[in-house]
């Protein structure tokens, strides 16, 4: 901690009068009904982000309770305060866009108001981000507390759960095999608690990395939002947070390379979603510690999937809960973890895995030398369509598409392409490469639009998958042989903005390259004659004119470039 003030006299508004500023802190605060002797408790902030607008948090008051219940057990003081919260599915034009917006004003905010340590309640897909990156860029005591996974429901007998059911029930809707009745039915099935999707999609899997470099204590990635577990885990982290301030202990004191590569390798493991890879970069970067495609790419290379949940296999959060959530991951991954890296509370992973005892005979956790698949799980490739690397979710993709060459068929926005694909009497082949550009970072918040839809010319003659490639992103609950993040992108001169229908496009995971098969003279020509224009539309909001000044590439997390060491 930076500020040697304490309690209710951390960073006082600035009057120019010192004791005027504590005593009018003290007047306001006393007509909320706190005493001199509460005050000179230890002041805990917990970070608030429930929002109709995100139905995900609607559990969350309870989990505030009762870590507010352990932050007073503990001897400390809480105090709740508001920040954006960002609903995967109401915002536009995505998430992603707004994910460094939230991450400034939760670090602003925390450093503005007077508190000795925090815990932050997230939990949909970039509100666990955006809260690591402000924790660690304040650097106060923090910990993280996400609202945990919905819980599984069933259809006609058939368990579901969102969001990779989502996507395969309305694939069979749009190819011909649910009707307009049956597809309604299964909408009021897939998401029938309060929680985050309870797939491993990308909620499930930063929730399972914070938990694994520190940010969250032990067993609290897995626990479904309705239970008594995660309020248990909740009041847990209260009482930690008091502790934490007490000691002082921010994140810069324990944070290291180590913790990040094990995080990786967890990544590997879970068979996570590829969008914690552009968050790991960006939240590594905040902690000034480097970290790379390269890095991860030789972790992926040696890691096998050990998880057999969603997208990747066939279960969800509550059975990765049931088997031991990410503390039984964890000691089944010994032998490929740096067990040095510290914890929050002064213990090494090798002391915390100590306590851990090995369930044997649970199968949704495999053992090191009995994978559900080998490794990669997920991969990064390069080439003359991604001189600067772009990502595929290996365990998610058709073997048979993992070797592929085809012509590409190239659209210039997503709404372009969900004309097109959706367009029964427009012909593809199965061979076919969907190209997808204009959907990077600075084109358009880098959406997630890269798991295109099947075309349904294709679809209703029962093709499952097809090679598609783009600088866009894709859902973690998504599946299928789809290559994302193609860096640099298009309309900052990234060579996906070169391609043209029928071009030649060659994928190879086992060499890790994915190239444009057309001549370095027709692509000079192609070239010289491309618009890059800038984007500069005063009609912009201040902060789109911001974000498309100084938003990095995808291989460098999509963060702010102002103020990055």
């Amino acid at each position: 901690m930076t500020d040697a003030a304490t309690g209710s006299s951390r960073g006082l508004t600035s009057y120019g009068d010192a004791g005027f500023s504590k005593f009018l802190r003290g007047v306001f605060l006393a007509s909320a009904g706190w005493d001199a002797q509460d005050l000179e408790r230890p002041i805990i902030g917990i970070a608030n982000t429930e929002s109709d607008f995100n139905p995900c948090h609607r559990l969350s008051p309870a989990i505030i309770e009762n870590i507010k219940r352990g932050v007073l057990e503990a001897g400390g003081v809480p105090f709740v305060f508001p920040t954006i919260s960002l609903g995967e599915t109401l915002l536009n034009p995505t998430s992603m866009y707004l994910r460094n917006l939230m991450a400034i004003e939760t670090e602003e905010m925390i450093k503005a108001q007077p508190m000795d340590a925090v815990v932050l309640v997230g939990g949909c897909d970039k509100t666990v981000p955006a809260q690591a990156m402000a924790a660690i860029s304040a650097d106060i005591p923090a910990l993280l507390e996400v609202v945990g996974p919905m819980v599984t429901s069933t259809w006609r007998g058939n368990r579901l759960g969102a969001c990779t059911d989502c996507r395969r029930m309305w694939a069979s809707h749009r190819a011909g095999d649910l009707d307009q009745d049956e597809i309604a039915e299964v909408g009021n099935a897939l998401a029938t608690t309060g929680g985050t999707c309870m797939v491993m999609g990308t909620a499930s899997t930063m929730a399972s990395l914070m938990e694994t470099i520190g940010l969250m204590l032990p067993g609290g990635a897995t626990p479904p939002s309705p239970t008594g577990d995660r309020l248990r885990h909740a009041t847990k982290t209260g009482r930690a947070a008091v502790a934490l301030a007490l000691e002082g202990r921010g994140p810069s004191t324990f944070l290291s390379r180590d913790s990040f590569m094990n995080a990786v390798t967890v990544l590997a493991a879970i068979g996570g979603s590829t969008n914690a890879i552009v968050h790991l970069l960006a939240i590594a970067s905040r902690a000034q510690i480097e970290l790379t495609l390269d890095d991860m790419e030789q972790t992926f290379k040696k890691t096998p999937l050990l998880l057999d949940l969603k997208p990747s296999g066939v279960g969800y959060m509550e059975d990765f809960d049931r088997a031991g959530g990410v503390p039984q991951l964890l000691l089944r991954l010994k032998p490929l973890l740096k067990l040095d890296a510290m914890g929050p509370l002064g213990l090494t992973l090798g002391e915390q895995l100590e306590t851990v005892t090995l369930k044997e005979h649970d199968t949704t956790i495999r053992a090191l030398d009995n994978p559900l698949l080998p490794a990669p799980t997920l991969a990064v490739v390069r080439g003359s369509l991604a001189p600067e690397g772009a990502v595929i979710k290996v365990s998610a993709a058709s073997p048979d598409l993992l070797r592929h060459k085809g012509p590409a068929r190239v659209f210039d926005s997503a709404q372009e392409a969900s004309l097109v694909l959706s367009d029964p009497e427009i012909a593809f082949s199965p061979d076919d490469v969907l190209v997808l550009r204009n959907s990077g970072p600075v084109a358009a918040g880098m959406p997630e639009a890269g798991s295109m839809a099947i075309p349904k010319s294709l679809a209703i003659k029962g093709v499952k998958d097809i090679l598609r490639v783009s600088d866009a992103r894709m859902s973690g609950t998504s599946y299928g042989t789809v290559v994302l993040h193609c860096s640099p992108e298009s309309v900052v001169g990234g060579p996906i903005g070169l391609v043209q229908d029928g071009d030649i496009i060659e994928l190879d995971i086992d060499n890790r390259s994915l190239n444009l098969l057309v001549s370095e003279e027709e692509l000079a020509v192609r070239s010289s004659q491309l618009d890059v224009t800038p984007m500069d539309d005063i009609r912009m909001s201040i902060w789109r004119r911001i974000f498309t000044k100084h938003v990095t590439q995808a291989h460098l997390g999509v963060d702010i470039d102002m103020g990055q060491p």
